[in-house]
């Protein structure tokens, strides 16, 4: 299974929370915290997946924390925001 870089940005505890992963632009997640954001985010992925397909293309293949680091388009959201990893394919989705 593939993990995915995820950052949430929760800054304003009265809205939304919402979560993008660099390694796929356009691909983002959303809750009312932290913890719905987090488990819609392999939904996300997974309708993502499904319209590169529809593309004929793939999901690119994900790089590693220390990876987005160094990239400096990247270096500033990951020391001002939480990462975390989401997997890929979803537990769920591996099972179908």
């Amino acid at each position: 299974m593939a993990q995915y870089v995820a950052i949430i940005e929760d800054t304003d505890p009265d809205e939304a929370v919402s979560l993008w992963f660099p390694d796929l632009p356009g691909c983002i997640s959303g809750g009312d915290d932290v913890e719905e954001a987090l488990e819609n985010a392999p939904e996300a992925l997974a309708f993502y997946a499904q319209e590169l397909s529809a593309d004929g293309r793939q999901l690119p293949p994900p790089r590693t924390l220390d990876e987005l680091k160094a990239d400096p388009e990247f270096a500033d959201d990951l020391r001002n925001h939480t990462a975390v990893l989401i997997e890929w394919p979803a537990r769920s989705d591996a099972a179908e």
